[in-house]
């Protein structure tokens, strides 16, 4: 009876804690839903874009792979062509993020463990942000911990008598994969994880010698193979641009200005205490299970991206997947201390935890600390509305027909958003790299056309595209903060006649 009143409580505690993580979850899915619908912040450049591409869906696009368009669209069927609509999978992902997380962290360790690395999960900068921004990085974590999952399920359900285990669990990862794939291509070190947790695991091994994986790895691949068939109709410029990235063109060199900057963002988005903490925990548990498998999924990717950062400048937020297990890690570590008597590592795992909640809490009102507008990254979501509004004016007032263009896809996609009546809108070739406009029908048959061309800064126009025009006239607009601080100029030039000009198409990727 006493054993059976155990398990009835400790029944009970587990069911308390997925309780908190619920609430907790559906209260801060709420609280982004009234933050996007009254966000000071208009869509980001990525956000425009991306949207841009929902509106011509297809295969595949430049410079990824198609399924930001699609959720899009989706999305902005549901709400219309506003913030909403394109943010809306942001928050969808979020939560099914922290869920399979939890998942994750109950089948390793416990419920608690499950349910610390959930909420912790969303109290990081680097994960909290893509709870509203929607980027490719929202729907490529959440495929990221789907897979994490259903890789485990699929190792669980081998035994000794069915050594290739549940072919349900594993054809499910072959479509979860692929479905990350079509997000981002950096998915594609889930299979390089998976084959060294393999490899080290001398029990696992045996998975080679069986079908499953590799069903697995062709329904990933048929996934992905749109990407592939665009592509070989497109010169291959995803490669291209890809390789460009990465600056392989670039060779092997030692650039300590991009170490430094990469081993700063990395602090700056996981938070100092919090990083050491994880990385700490990843390699205390590398040497029994599950912390093999954490490791797995972890290290190899950090250690890529250090590397990588002392050949070429690396973002941010590229290590990404390597922190999911960390959080993991993390959140096991925790658990195991709050279960001993050392305060002062108590102290420690809360002031870590502390410190990126403020962090991230911060970060949603920035204007609260009136930084100036150099030191304030969030300004670069500020003034597209009002840009937008501008436009519409001159647009407007313009004798019709009017095409809307820069020579920054940035701007282009921005206009098209915020502009009045959502204007298909270009951009030309001027000394850039490729980018998706230069997929898309062009401007240079609008003859006889006025036109509106939107630069950054206080420029001039280039002599081509004036020569371009029979008349040109040029109005400075500029964003101001709240606080009347300047964030950035805009030159809008009032294009009159458009005589025709030669199509420049780029010579970088």
């Amino acid at each position: 009876m006493k054993l059976h009143t155990n398990s009835f409580l400790q029944d009970n505690k587990g069911m308390s804690y997925k309780y908190i993580l619920f609430v907790f979850l559906i209260a801060l899915s709420v609280f982004r839903i009234y933050y996007i619908l009254n966000c000071p912040f208009d869509l980001s450049p990525d956000e425009a874009h991306y949207w841009e591409w929902s509106r011509r869906l297809d295969l595949s696009y430049y410079s990824k792979g198609p399924l930001i368009a699609y959720l899009i669209y989706i999305g902005t069927s549901f709400f219309g062509d506003t913030v909403l609509g394109v943010r809306f999978f942001a928050v969808v992902f979020s939560f099914l993020s922290s869920l399979f997380l939890f998942l994750i962290g109950k089948e390793l360790y416990n419920t608690k463990t499950g349910v610390v690395a959930g909420i912790i999960f969303q109290i990081i900068p680097l994960f909290s942000a893509y709870g509203i921004l929607f980027t490719i990085d929202s729907p490529f974590i959440f495929f990221w911990i789907l897979s994490l999952f259903l890789f485990l399920k699929s190792l669980n359900s081998c035994t000794a008598s069915d050594k290739s285990g549940n072919i349900i669990f594993w054809m499910l990862l072959g479509i979860s994969i692929g479905l990350g794939l079509l997000a981002k291509y950096l998915m594609a070190f889930f299979y390089i994880c998976a084959f060294l947790y393999l490899i080290f695991h001398k029990e696992k091994r045996m998975l080679f010698f069986t079908k499953s994986p590799y069903i697995s790895f062709l329904i990933s691949i048929l996934f992905f193979s749109p990407v592939i068939f665009w592509n070989a109709k497109n010169n291959w410029v995803t490669l291209r641009h890809t390789a460009g990235q990465a600056h392989t063109s670039d060779g092997l060199q030692f650039q300590i200005k991009d170490f430094i900057e990469f081993i700063g963002s990395q602090f700056g988005v996981i938070t100092p205490l919090l990083l050491i903490i994880i990385v700490y925990s990843l390699f205390i548990f590398r040497k029994k299970e599950p912390g093999k498998f954490l490791f797995c999924f972890s290290i190899p990717i950090l250690v890529f991206f250090i590397l990588k950062s002392i050949q070429g400048k690396v973002q941010g937020n590229w290590p990404m997947p390597g922190y999911i297990t960390g959080l993991i890690a993390f959140s096991a570590f925790s658990v195991e201390q709050f279960s001993y008597r050392k305060l002062w590592l108590k102290i420690i795992i809360l002031l870590a935890v502390l410190i990126s909640f403020v962090i991230t809490s911060v970060a949603h009102y920035p204007l609260f600390l009136n930084l100036p507008p150099k030191f304030d990254p969030s300004v670069r979501l500020y003034g597209w509305n009002a840009l937008g509004k501008k436009v519409s004016e001159l647009y407007n007032e313009l004798p019709k027909p009017v095409f809307i263009f820069s020579d920054r896809y940035q701007i282009s996609s921005e206009l098209a958003f915020y502009v009045e009546g959502n204007p298909f809108t270009y951009c030309i070739n001027i000394d850039r790299r490729m980018n998706q406009y230069d997929i898309w029908p062009g401007f240079y048959n609008f003859i006889h056309y006025n036109a509106i061309f939107v630069r950054s800064g206080d420029v001039s126009i280039p002599d081509d595209v004036r020569k371009a025009f029979g008349k040109v006239e040029k109005n400075l607009f500029t964003i101001y903060t709240k606080n009347r601080d300047k964030i950035k100029d805009f030159s809008i030039f009032i294009c009159y006649d458009f005589k025709g000009m030669k199509e420049k198409k780029p010579e970088t990727y």
